[in-house]
C-alpha cells in the first residue's frame, strides 16, 4: 500500500498552519492514492515521525515524502533525512522515496509576476523589483534564488530585479531598506518569496512602513501555479517509489 506524506515547514502563526493544511487538501484531490497525510518539520504537530508511524500502522509499505519547501536547503538535504533514517532502519521492509523541493520552476516565476500585477497594471521602466527570501546558511539557496530572479527578469523584460534575505547568507534585506532611505523617490515592488503570510511577512511590512513609493505585494502563496508544482513533485516521488520497489 502506498502513502504520500506532505512535509510543511511549520509556523507559530495559526493562519500559516491553516493555509498549509488547505493547500494539501487541494493537492490530495489530484493524487489517486488513498492514504495522504500532512506533517510539519518544526513547531507544529503531527511531526514527521508521528505521521510515518501512523501511515505504517494503517498498512503503508511504500511512503513518498514530499517537502513543501521552495528551495533546496539544509531542511531538505539534512534535516528531513536525519529524521527519517532511524525510521528506515526500524522498518527495513518499508520503501521510502524523497521528493524534491519546488526549486527553480517556470510556474513559480509566473506566480511572482502575478503578485506584482495584482498591485499595478504596468511597471515603470525604472522601477525596482525585490524578491525577499527567508534565508539559509546553505550557499545553494543564494545561487538558486539569484537564478530565479534572472529568469524572471528575462522572461518579463524588467531591468531592475534583485534578491535579498531576511537572514543567512546572501544580500541582506536590511541593506535594501537603507538604500530606500537614501533614494526614497523611486518606485519599488517587494515580493515576499514565502508560502504563507506569517511572522516574516509582518516583519517586512513593519520595516517598510511609511515609504510612499514602496509596494509590498502578496507573498508567493499557495495559488494554482504553486499547486501545479507540488503535484509535479508528488508524482515524481511516487514514480521514484515504483522504481525503488522494482529494483
Amino acid at each position: 500500500m502506498q502513502a504520500v506524506i506532505y512535509i510543511a515547514h511549520g509556523t507559530r502563526v495559526q493562519e500559516g498552519i491553516d493555509e498549509a493544511r488547505a493547500f494539501v487538501e487541494r493537492a490530495k484531490k489530484y493524487i489517486p492514492i488513498a492514504l495522504q497525510e500532512i506533517c510539519f518539520l518544526e513547531l507544529v504537530e503531527p511531526t514527521i515521525e508521528q505521521t510515518i508511524e501512523r501511515c505504517i500502522q494503517k498498512g503503508a509499505s511504500e511512503i513518498a515524502l514530499v517537502p513543501i519547501l521552495l528551495l533546496t536547503a539544509n531542511h531538505a538535504k539534512k534535516d528531513i533525512p536525519a529524521i527519517v533514517k532511524p525510521i528506515e532502519r526500524k522498518y527495513p521492509h518499508i520503501v521510502f522515496s524523497y521528493g524534491k523541493p519546488f526549486g527553480i520552476h517556470p510556474n513559480l516565476i509566473a506566480q511572482i509576476n502575478e503578485r506584482i500585477e495584482e498591485k499595478t497594471p504596468k511597471i515603470a521602466p525604472d522601477a525596482e523589483i525585490l524578491l525577499i527570501g527567508r534565508g539559509s546558511s546553505d550557499p545553494a539557496v543564494v545561487r538558486d534564488f539569484a537564478e530565479i530572479a534572472t529568469r524572471f527578469k528575462l522572461r518579463y523584460g524588467i531591468r531592475h530585479v534583485e534578491i535579498a534575505f531576511l537572514y543567512g547568507n546572501g544580500p541582506k534585506f536590511s541593506n535594501f531598506v537603507e538604500r530606500i532611505v537614501q533614494s526614497p523617490n523611486r518606485s519599488r515592488y517587494i515580493v515576499p518569496y514565502l508560502l504563507f503570510q506569517g511572522l516574516l511577512r509582518k516583519h517586512i511590512e513593519e520595516e517598510l512602513e511609511g515609504f510612499q513609493l514602496v509596494t509590498v505585494c502578496n507573498s508567493l502563496g499557495y495559488g494554482d501555479r504553486v499547486l501545479d508544482v507540488l503535484l509535479e513533485r508528488t508524482r515524481e516521488a511516487i514514480k521514484a517509489l515504483r522504481t525503488s520497489y522494482a529494483s
